[in-house]
């Protein structure tokens, strides 16, 4: 058969071009997002860092829920910025089966069990043999406190700052960027960046100011990259699986914020230390995985779509 017994084929309809600011964020996608992500968030903090939980321009301290003021002034930022950022671009640029793919990521917890007890003993593993050596290796054994709270804790970690934002940051973000850059490069351009979002935070309670230096910001944006590097591969490994992503994520926060300080009562986990802790750690998994994925980091590309003219071959053939 030819091209010219098929002229529906020689003169396929195309896809209306979007036009006015839908047709810019169709162009645009991740600048869109990662530009939504950082604005709304730091406006949403502006209060925060400016009461006297920061700064201290305003005469005002934000209240204090389950023992820090973070629920109330990083919380609802952290919300507002990757995940609405991420919801409406995938709105705007793959309509609703571009949302179903999103949301269908974020609820893919049926992976093997395994997972789950790697993510929630390693972690804390990595962790205990990162501080050691800070520790002049003085651990305690955690205090039944400590063992009763810390899965309770961990599931308040994955309904706030895991669900806050891992739909942006991986559940968005990284596909494209690894589909566009690979595995490698795609995280890191996004490791960096997820650690430039929380830069207004360290002129607040959260950051521990005015007791920060630049050294320490530092280590933490190297340690958000080095950290990206090892959810990259849990996230390919697992088929592109969200609740593992988060889980690991906030088993990193949990870790430092109900047990470390009662296993290792000699260090200090200021931020600085917490940060240098997360890097080392992170860091050594991160080389590791690198060297035996060769740099793939678990990533399967994605079958292309078919051309014109393979389109064409098939209806020949």
């Amino acid at each position: 058969m030819t091209l010219h017994e098929h002229p529906t084929l020689a003169h396929a309809p195309t896809e209306p071009r979007k036009s006015g600011i839908r047709g810019a964020i169709d162009r645009r996608p991740m600048l869109w997002f990662f530009a939504g992500a950082m604005v709304l968030s730091w406006i949403a903090w502006t209060p925060y860092i400016l009461s006297a939980t920061g700064l201290g321009v305003w005469d005002f301290r934000f209240p204090a829920l389950l023992g820090t003021t973070q629920f109330l002034g990083v919380l609802p930022g952290a919300y507002l910025g990757p995940i609405l950022s991420a919801f409406l671009v995938t709105a705007a640029t793959e309509g609703q089966d571009g949302l179903r793919r999103w949301v269908g990521r974020l609820t893919k917890w049926r992976v093997s069990w395994r997972w789950y007890a790697g993510i929630i003993v390693g972690v804390p593993a990595a962790l205990i043999l990162a501080t050691l050596p800070l520790s002049g290796g003085d651990i305690r054994f955690p205090s039944a406190a400590v063992v009763v709270a810390y899965l309770p804790m961990l599931l308040i970690q994955i309904l706030t700052t895991g669900l806050s934002e891992e739909p942006g940051w991986r559940d968005f973000a990284l596909p494209r960027l690894q589909d566009r850059f690979g595995p490698l490069v795609g995280t890191l351009i996004l490791g960096p960046l997820w650690g430039v979002w929380h830069l207004p935070l360290f002129f607040s309670e959260w950051g521990g100011y005015p007791h920060i230096s630049a050294l320490a910001i530092a280590e933490f944006v190297l340690a958000a990259t080095t950290i990206s590097l090892v959810i990259t591969w849990v996230f390919n490994r697992t088929g592109e699986s969200m609740p593992m992503a988060l889980l690991l994520h906030v088993g990193i926060n949990n870790f430092a914020s109900v047990a470390a300080s009662d296993m290792f009562p000699t260090v200090d986990f200021d931020h600085s230390n917490a940060g240098r802790i997360s890097l080392i750690a992170s860091g050594v998994v991160a080389v590791i995985l690198l060297i035996a994925t060769r740099g793939r980091l678990g990533y399967q590309p994605k079958p292309a779509a078919a051309t014109p003219d393979q389109q064409l071959g098939s209806v020949r053939s």
